[in-house]
């Protein structure tokens, strides 16, 4: 009764949003969320929208709700890397820096709940759990970029395109059973820039999908859409 009470004091947006119970936002008791909501807002993006570009001021931070973001590194002749990509409900941004370092791009169709960068410096502050669990989450992604530094330095095309398809599975995959071993995931980037983010070609990334799918392991809804037929068998392909 207790927690049915809490929830319901809860700001409408907090309710069934999953960076509330799975991401940092986890970490605030209801009056900090509360209070912390007051300075929020939520905002739909379009994919290829632009968030903040390389060495643009940062003035807020985000929590993804849904969609997939992009980040790139922009060189000086106008060269372009992917070098990472988040999911829903993480965190986006790097507090108590002036700038970014990053180009941060809607890949997909996105919600994100954006926070002015005062605000949310301030309740770190206020709130060590909070600060915590963002700290837990950036170490995170520092150890996902290092198990990533071996993919793209130590692994095959064909186990590069088996790990990319894996890290979907793990992030935006539709929930199945433990025993299941099919999921449906939407590709939430251009095989271009599968191709941009793995080292490889075009041309090897689509040799090396049409690899799977010929071995039973993936197949196509459609163009974007993938069918993980054996999650353990593509396990073993990517190398793990």
């Amino acid at each position: 009764m207790i927690a049915k009470v809490k929830e319901l004091s809860l700001p409408v947006a907090c309710v069934a949003c999953n960076a509330r119970k799975f991401g940092i936002c986890q970490a605030l008791d209801v009056p900090e969320l509360v209070r912390f909501s007051q300075s929020s807002r939520r905002k739909s993006i379009k994919k290829g929208d632009i968030l903040v570009f390389d060495q643009d001021e940062v003035t807020e931070f985000a929590n993804i709700v849904k969609g997939t973001i992009k980040l790139s590194k922009i060189l000086s002749d106008g060269r372009q890397q992917l070098v990472g990509l988040q999911f829903a409900p993480e965190f986006v941004g790097r507090p108590y820096s002036k700038s970014s370092g990053l180009t941060i791009e809607a890949a997909t169709d996105a919600d994100v709940c954006v926070f002015p960068r005062p605000v949310f410096e301030r309740m770190l502050k206020e709130a060590p759990e909070f600060e915590r669990k963002l700290m837990d989450q950036i170490l995170l992604q520092l150890d996902e970029a290092r198990d990533w530094m071996v993919t793209l330095g130590r692994k095959t095309a064909s186990e590069k395109v088996a790990s990319f398809l894996i890290l979907l599975l793990h992030h935006i995959a539709e929930p199945a059973e433990e025993s299941d071993q099919k999921a449906r995931f939407e590709l939430p980037i251009t095989r271009g820039d599968m191709a941009d983010f793995l080292g490889l070609t075009l041309e090897t990334v689509s040799r090396q999908l049409t690899k799977l799918r010929k071995a039973g392991l993936i197949s196509f809804d459609d163009s974007r859409h993938v069918v993980i037929e054996k999650r353990n068998a593509l396990l073993t392909a990517s190398g793990e």
